[in-house]
């Protein structure tokens, strides 16, 4: 009787430690500010995240047919920028993820586009210092992404294929249909990768697919 009284214990278990993996927030934003989320809903292959009012220094579209190349050019431009080149001559703290949002082409040898996002801390979001060339994005309410996490460091051969797998494990669910939608309002904006460690990092490095919707599509999602 006991030994039966045991099994669905350890099924508990098992399944509070398997959300709990799927929560882990990385390890890097242990050490500087990340943006806050919730998850709301985790499985095989994704989470489902629910981030409110994130702001993000972004700039203007790059246009290049290597994500590697792009995202080292944004990164460049944003460093400088929390470095103190902007209009207040403000050193601003790094923060993670730097964001890469990519618009495919339609061919391997034309340029895609890529937009580079640095997270502003939260001391800075009353008055984020602006600089030439770069644009503060602000995530009013709720935004909400789809997310698959893999390892090492991005090569141009990895987005596309991380991007097919997190699409392919959405399908089937009620998640599927919220993407779709946010796809179909915003063609230009397929996917987005999230970097969370400096380029001096050898290990334990952790990058993201993002696939983001807003707070209409999830609500219509909940009304199903």
């Amino acid at each position: 009787m006991a030994r039966r009284s045991v099994l669905p214990l350890l099924a508990v278990c098992s399944a509070l430690l398997a959300v709990a993996a799927a929560a882990a927030v990385p390890p890097s934003c242990e050490r500087i500010e990340c943006p806050a989320y919730e998850v709301v809903d985790s499985a095989n292959g994704f989470e489902i995240r629910r981030y409110t009012d994130a702001m993000w220094v972004s700039t203007a579209p790059i246009e290049d047919i290597s994500f590697v190349a792009a995202t080292r050019t944004g990164f460049l431009q944003l460093f400088q920028y929390i470095q103190g080149k902007n209009a207040y001559n403000e050193t601003i703290e790094m923060t993670a993820p730097v964001l890469t949002q990519v618009s495919p082409s339609d061919g391997p040898f034309c340029a895609s586009s890529f937009v580079v996002s640095f997270y502003v801390p939260a001391k800075n979001q009353a008055d984020p210092p602006p600089a030439e060339g770069l644009r503060v994005q602000r995530w009013a309410g709720d935004r909400y992404a789809a997310v698959r996490r893999f390892g090492g460091f991005v090569a141009d051969a990895d987005v596309g294929e991380q991007a097919a797998r997190l699409d392919a494990s959405l399908q089937g669910t009620r998640w599927a249909a919220a993407v779709n939608e946010a796809r179909k309002a915003d063609p230009a904006s397929s996917y987005t990768v999230a970097q969370y460690n400096s380029p001096f990092e050898f290990s334990g490095r952790v990058n993201e697919i993002w696939m983001l919707f807003d707070g209409k599509e999830a609500s219509d999602v909940h009304a199903m």
